[in-house]
């Protein structure tokens, strides 16, 4: 396994030449899908293994908690927040990032409760996992960072908050990207069987429901992140460089309590806070999302719903967009940067 890092260690720098970059044209979705179709090896993306990362992280006491966050851009632009997902951190968005600046928008990059440099305030808080409370983090945020709205952008965990924000909160979120659609959890219908197939690419799942699967992420976590990495993106060749930048974030303390507590909470096997059963009732109804709103899926993602977004499009009643990005798995924004941040522009102007 990987040799534990120095928790909170600095994040290095944005490079002058990814700066530069951003302030040229995006391409088309479509011609960023052909050419990760086509780039070597095989149909995926590759990169060297060098890679940008942010300069600095930031931290304020927002809530519960005291999050870090990357930023990039003109202080005073139009807002957007990336959100990122399990096991993953901020530098899913190290290329959307300096895009989206180069266009002017300010963009916030923060660590989701249990990753990197975000803490809890008090060593008594309930280490909670559910659902909802990821989306109050980031208002709380918000709040703190004084940001009335924000389009939002997120995949897995990521795609799951900001859907609960938009339906929720619509006020808070000028427009949406969300990656695999409409990802908000009724743990009612979770109790139900999916095809053998489907089950079998949340293994992980039901391993973190045993105290073994518990011991074997604090064990073992690097490798774990690792194997789920290649499992969901299978043509996404990422160097041990990129791999290494990501995993300093699971030194966070509360990083394998937030996990196992997220997919027990999912499965009906760990109560969430009493105080949010209301809003956690409401979510479990499907609220529809009525911002604007572009949903990505990644052709090659195992979560991916057949369809072409057919299985979740009635859950978005405002203005909307659907792309499916060949060649493409599960964390677009990393593997897809151009296609992610078009979608921002894209879902900003509807």
């Amino acid at each position: 396994m990987i040799g534990r890092r120095n928790f909170g260690k600095a994040l290095g720098v944005v490079t002058a030449s990814t700066a530069a970059a951003s302030c040229g044209r995006m391409p088309d979705p479509s011609s960023v899908s052909a050419a990760a179709r086509t780039s070597a090896p095989a149909t995926g993306t590759a990169e060297t293994s060098r890679g940008p990362s942010f300069a600095v992280v930031r931290q304020i006491h927002a809530g519960e908690l005291n999050i870090g966050y990357a930023e990039t851009g003109p202080a005073h632009g139009p807002v957007v927040i990336l959100l990122h997902g399990w096991p993953y951190d901020i530098h899913s968005y190290v290329e959307v990032a300096p895009l989206l600046a180069g266009h002017g928008y300010r963009v916030i990059v923060p660590y989701l409760r249990g990753y990197g440099t975000t803490t809890f305030l008090s060593g008594r808080t309930f280490r909670n996992a559910e659902q909802v409370v990821f989306a109050r983090d980031i208002i709380a945020l918000m709040d703190a960072l004084r940001i009335e709205r924000a389009v939002l952008g997120g995949f897995d965990w990521g795609s799951r908050t900001a859907d609960i924000i938009a339906a929720l909160w619509p006020g808070r979120c000028k427009a949406l990207v969300s990656v695999s659609g409409y990802l908000i959890t009724n743990r009612k219908a979770q109790q139900q069987p999916l095809p053998p197939t489907a089950e079998w690419a949340w293994w992980y799942q039901y391993y973190f429901s045993i105290a073994r699967g518990e011991l074997g992420l604090a064990k073992y976590r690097d490798d774990f992140a690792k194997l789920i990495w290649r499992n969901v993106s299978p043509t996404w060749h990422f160097s041990d460089a990129t791999f290494n930048r990501t995993a300093r974030a699971f030194d966070n303390p509360d990083y394998v309590p937030i996990v196992i507590h997220n997919y027990r909470w999912r499965l009906g096997l760990a109560p969430g806070d009493p105080r949010y059963d209301g809003l956690e009732a409401k979510l479990a109804e499907g609220p529809p999302v009525h911002v604007p709103a572009v949903t990505l899926d990644g052709a090659l993602d195992p979560f991916t719903p057949p369809g072409n977004g057919a299985a979740y499009r009635s859950k978005f009643t405002g203005p909307y967009a659907h792309r499916t990005l060949q060649g493409i798995g599960h964390n677009v924004p990393q593997e897809a940067p151009e296609a992610f941040a078009r979608a921002v522009l894209d879902a900003d102007r509807m």
